[in-house]
């Protein structure tokens, strides 16, 4: 690194800067009541010699937010700053990083860090590894002014997209990138979508892009959730129960429940597959697993994968293909104080597309 730039980095790592952030303090179940997000102050992050400070401008909302707050997937400590759709400018760069630079629009997925060297991170899938860590949930993430990130897992946006709609690439659409992926799909072959919010939509855009010649089908509860689906291209939408006219190759679930999991394994063609794009399911529903007929749902060699989270490479690759294929995620802004607000309008409202902190204007 030269001189300009270590000066440049320097200027940027005042300790006794303050920043706004949102914390999670504590495990709570959420009513529509809850505030479980505390608007504060924390002291501005200094990079590590291998990691970069982005001054952050958006960042997603996540039903993976809900899960830590309630304790399905636990934060590291307490507090922590969640949020892991990151969107904004590297202002600081570590002595070490060679492959980021000052300057760079860059966004922070789920992934925050993996080791490196074990079996799964040296075959591709550091998902797998068993000292991932997540972003916003084992370290600092994006609800906030500024945060610091491993340059390894940090990833240019493409001038393609605003911060706004790149936000909500980084999980809701990568992780379901790696979910079609694991569908095995062929084009020409039928994909169902079960849950059609953050995720699916961006999916659905995508598959009609990379198969041309299939058909999606889409399995949600609300009305308004499916008339989207079929205005995004959807050749029919029903209720999760029931069942469209003819057998589906792959159906992908990206749904926090229970009943689209059995309700999806029956709507599958003999050899088909259930991909489940969750990192956590809720207990409400879990005793609709006693429907589980082994004939109707299980027989014929059908199969249920899932998708523990997202890679570096699937971050990066769907980043490419979502500018290519001029993906438009369907968002809803807040300010970093409304947090709360969005979190509690994701569980109990569900309303189309994804939701979206106006941090900083880039």
């Amino acid at each position: 690194m030269n001189l300009i730039h270590q000066l440049k980095s320097i200027d940027n790592f005042h300790t006794s800067e303050a920043m706004k952030a949102m914390l999670v303090n504590q495990i709570e179940k959420l009513t529509p009541q809850s505030t479980p997000l505390q608007f504060s102050e924390l002291e501005k992050p200094v990079p590590k010699s291998n990691e970069v400070l982005v001054k952050v401008s958006c960042c997603g909302v996540c039903h993976t937010e809900l899960d830590e707050i309630e304790g399905r997937t636990l934060p590291a400590s307490f507090p922590m700053v969640p949020g892991h759709q990151v969107v904004g400018t590297i202002v600081g760069v570590g002595a070490d990083v060679k492959e980021r630079n000052m300057g760079e629009r860059v966004g922070v997925a789920w992934i925050y860090s993996a080791c490196g060297m074990c079996e799964h991170c040296l075959g591709g899938n550091e998902n797998l590894c068993e000292h991932f860590r997540a972003t916003g949930r084992d370290a600092h993430g994006g609800y906030a002014e500024f945060m610091v990130a491993p340059a390894e897992y940090v990833h240019l946006i493409p001038d393609f997209f605003k911060d706004s709609q790149a936000a909500p690439l980084l999980c809701a659409g990568a992780v379901g990138y790696r979910a079609l992926l694991m569908t095995g799909l062929q084009n020409g072959d039928r994909l169902g979508l079960t849950g059609f919010g953050g995720s699916a939509h961006l999916v659905l855009q995508l598959a009609l892009f990379l198969y041309p010649d299939s058909e999606i089908y889409v399995f949600a509860r609300k009305e308004e959730e499916r008339k989207f689906a079929l205005e995004l291209g959807a050749v029919w939408a029903g209720d999760t129960a029931k069942s469209p006219p003819r057998k589906l190759h792959a159906i992908i679930d990206t749904t926090p429940a229970w009943k689209p999991v059995v309700e999806a394994m029956k709507n599958l063609r003999k050899g088909g597959r259930l991909v489940i794009n969750a990192i956590r399911k809720e207990e409400a529903d879990k005793s609709y697993l006693q429907h589980i007929s082994y004939k109707d749902h299980l027989w014929h060699e059908k199969e249920i994968k899932s998708v523990a989270n997202v890679t570096a490479r699937d971050v990066r690759e769907f980043l490419d293909w979502a500018a290519t294929a001029k993906l438009k995620p369907h968002i809803k802004e807040f300010s970093l104080e409304a947090a709360n607000e969005a979190l509690l309008e994701l569980k109990f409202q569900k309303v189309k597309g994804s939701k979206v902190l106006r941090i900083k204007e880039s």
